[in-house]
């Protein structure tokens, strides 16, 4: 028997009907004691959908978006709602910290992900915070660790970096910085700049590096490309891209016998470059490919003498 306990119906349950004994009883969900009876018999419940969202103002990402997604769920609010997003992130901040001073409830809700990781949100709970204002998250989908289980690549351990550097010497740049990252990589991308983003990845990390492109992750139009770097930059160009992307890029799989004396140089010098004197750059270096110090040492003082 399917138990009906509000007034819904429609085409679905006419078609269940000639399979299924029904049961209406629209009052049925408001006296809980008849409910626990009429549970006894029945193998399914329908019931409507009652979220409330009893926040004072909720603070969109995409105002547009969050009415059509609270009206196919059903979900039902009292407040304003105001825009959030990138370009007045700063702004309404202060407008809204003035509105949880005074005891106002905000709730925060991006398109997809979840507010303050690369999204709308960062300011305001740590200026939140800093004034001792009471904070709860709700966790939702997250397109980083989805994008991480769908990789295929390794999940032990991963690093989230946000977006690469938009232009293409600081990206390069920045991707060589992590060659020797261990960990699985993990990024957001602008979709008009994936093809340039994995020819400076595949120029850094080599182009047989296993990497996952995955596009609007939590979303309808959902889909992973896998492949190695070469492959994925081969299918940005042949294809139209579109949506919300996380890219996901293997980590380094160095091991001491496979570390060339220019590759632990090299090293040594970015890490020269960051900022960190000799002694400390070198113990850094040891620590990363598991290299005795004095092996590295030897391999910087001999490089020196053959560029004298």
């Amino acid at each position: 028997m399917i138990l009906i306990s509000e007034d819904v119906w429609g085409t679905p349950f006419q078609k269940l009907e000639g399979s299924f004994p029904i049961v209406r009883n629209d009052d049925l969900w408001n006296n809980i004691d008849e409910l626990k009876s009429a549970l006894k018999d029945a193998t399914a419940l329908v019931v409507r959908n009652r979220t409330k969202v009893t926040a004072d103002v909720i603070a969109a990402e995409d105002s547009r978006r969050f009415h059509r997604l609270a009206s196919d769920l059903g979900v039902t609010f009292v407040g304003k709602v105001i825009s959030f997003f990138d370009g007045n992130e700063e702004e309404r901040t202060q407008e809204i910290l003035e509105l949880l001073r005074v005891g106002k409830t905000v709730l925060v809700v991006s398109d997809a992900g979840m507010p303050t990781i690369s999204d709308p949100g960062f300011r305001l709970a740590r200026d939140a915070s800093a004034e001792n204002i009471a904070l709860q998250v709700l966790p939702g989908p997250s397109a980083v660790t989805m994008a991480v289980a769908l990789s295929g690549l390794p999940t032990d351990r991963f690093s989230f970096d946000g977006f690469p550097p938009r232009t293409s010497g600081a990206r390069h740049k920045f991707y060589k910085s992590l060659r020797f990252d261990e960990r699985t990589l993990v990024f957001f991308e602008a979709p008009h700049r994936l093809e340039e983003s994995l020819a400076d990845a595949l120029a850094s990390f080599g182009s047989d590096r296993k990497a996952a492109i995955c596009r609007e992750m939590t979303k309808h139009y959902e889909q992973t490309i896998r492949g190695d770097l070469s492959e994925l930059l081969e299918w940005s160009q042949k294809n139209e891209v579109l949506g919300e992307i996380t890219l996901v890029i293997a980590g380094a799989t160095t091991d001491a016998k496979s570390v060339t004396t220019e590759a632990m140089v090299a090293r040594v010098q970015e890490f020269e470059s960051a900022g960190m004197d000799r002694k400390g750059a070198i113990a850094a270096v040891a620590e990363e490919f598991s290299l005795p110090k004095r092996s590295v040492y030897a391999a910087v003082v001999d490089a020196n003498k053959i560029g004298k």
